[in-house]
């Protein structure tokens, strides 16, 4: 591994993802109501959908998420409270009608703990565990991943949790401190795109433990550098997305 190789490589990656080089002019989260950001229903729509953003297009996902919010008759799935308040088959219904949850029971479990999470320890404003934890990235992570994981469906997961409170710090008011305990969220599209930098190698790209390895590389990586590991998580993703674009240096052609 060449880690200066791999780091210039880095800068080509950044310039053509501002540049609009590969492509990502619209991101999956970008289809939402636009509420006020700092609003608790801002933060809830972009909360509850996240849970349940594995193995799936994330842009049909987040389609599917604004159309549930938008329809008066599915809209009180995005409000914990509400959600307690109707029945599984109720909020089941509301899922499944424009195919936010795809597992209909399985998600819809998910999505009803996450609610009874947010209205047991939170008042249903989730808000709260950001302000209780004075928006620190470590504790956080701490609060959701090691310390009350079984209260967290897949929000706790490696992938999930970062990349959720990067969309929270993204799309809504919230400022981090910390915001370097970020890691990369390691997906599919980043998994391959750390691995065709020479970043992993083929043997450890086959292994089950290899979300880690990624973040542990991209942590190793940028120390001492202006990066932070979650800035070049877009860019992996859409590289990936869109078929690995070749590098260039527009500046040495």
């Amino acid at each position: 591994m060449d880690r200066n190789d791999i780091l210039r490589k880095v800068n080509i990656l950044q310039k053509m993802w501002k540049e609009g080089d590969l492509g990502g002019e619209l991101m999956p989260e970008d289809e939402n109501p636009h509420l006020d950001k700092s609003s608790l229903e801002n933060y809830l729509y972009f909360t509850l959908p996240m849970a349940l953003n594995y193995q799936r297009n994330s842009y049909t996902l987040w389609e599917n998420a604004n159309k549930t919010y938008k329809d008066k008759e599915t809209n009180f799935v995005f409000n914990p409270k509400e959600v307690l308040n109707h029945t599984f088959e109720e909020v089941q219904q509301a899922l499944v009608k424009y195919k936010v949850a795809l597992q209909k029971n399985k998600q819809t479990e998910i999505w009803i703990k996450l609610c009874k999470t947010f209205v047991t320890l939170f008042d249903g404003d989730i808000r709260k565990l950001f302000d209780r934890f004075d928006n620190d990235v470590v504790k956080i992570k701490h609060y959701i991943q090691k310390e009350n994981k079984s209260l967290f469906p897949y929000l706790c997961g490696t992938k999930i949790c970062n990349y959720w409170l990067y969309v929270i710090w993204q799309y809504t008011d919230r400022n981090y401190k910390n915001i370097e305990a970020l890691t990369v969220a390691p997906d599919t599209h980043v998994i391959k795109s750390t691995y065709k930098l020479g970043l992993i190698n083929e043997e450890e790209l086959e292994k089950s433990n290899v979300q880690e390895i990624v973040i542990e590389r991209w942590d190793e990586l940028f120390k001492g550098t202006k990066y932070k590991p979650i800035d070049i998580h877009t860019p992996l993703w859409l590289w990936s997305r869109n078929g690995f674009k070749t590098l260039e240096d527009k500046n040495k052609l």
